[in-house]
């Protein structure tokens, strides 16, 4: 297995649980809220700091700045002028890059099919579910009764679509925007897990 897999998951779909089998699958490193450590640890900022910024967009201004200076190499004036919530998505970049640089892996969130987009071994799927489903798999985590289980799946859904869409130049969950989407609730996760394994296999063959 010589690929990078990036996944975006709705917020109950098990997007996280699946990335981990398929990572196990192929004994690949699997990237999730370990890369935040990793990021505080090469950037300098404190762990806590980056997990406040975590997949949540900046509220206002500067997003042109950001992406000339992430295209065009941020010097260090500019570098001192932006908000902290940029230079942390700019560490997780950073990071994200550094990982699939070492070989194949999983990474789950954070924009890394964004930020891996010049890459041509990356393979972006996108993972969702039935509300119905990913009610009762919040409800079950969390012990959170149906109506709390919900908003906080509506919740976390539009923070992640929020900041996906703010900082790339594609849609959240929009089919155009990876090259597989898959229902979890309708294969199950060993199944979508095959079917990640699966396509994994048929995209390599194709780029062997």
């Amino acid at each position: 297995m010589k690929s990078i897999i990036t996944i975006g998951r709705q917020f109950g779909s098990a997007g996280r649980e699946i990335g981990k089998l398929v990572a196990d699958h192929y004994s690949i490193p699997f990237y999730d809220k370990n890369l935040i450590s990793r990021a505080a640890k090469e950037s300098g900022f404190c762990e806590e700091m980056i997990e406040v910024h975590d997949e949540r967009p900046t509220s206002s201004f500067l997003y042109n700045l950001v992406m000339d200076t992430y295209s065009f190499g941020y010097n260090a004036s500019s570098f001192v002028e932006m908000p902290i919530s940029h230079k942390i998505f700019l560490a997780q970049f950073d990071t994200i890059k550094k990982i699939a640089d070492e070989g194949p892996c999983v990474i789950v969130g954070r924009c890394a099919d964004y930020a891996l987009i010049d890459r041509d071994d990356v393979i972006n799927l996108f993972i969702y579910g039935n509300m119905d489903a990913r009610i009762k798999r919040i409800m079950s985590r969390f012990d959170l009764n149906e109506q709390k289980a919900k908003d906080m799946i509506n919740k976390k859904d539009k923070q992640r679509q929020s900041y996906y869409n703010y900082y790339s130049s594609k849609k959240w969950g929009r089919a155009d925007s990876y090259d597989l989407c898959i229902n979890s609730s309708l294969w199950g996760i060993d199944g979508t897990k095959e079917l990640i394994i699966q396509a994994t296999e048929n995209f390599e063959k194709q780029h062997s």
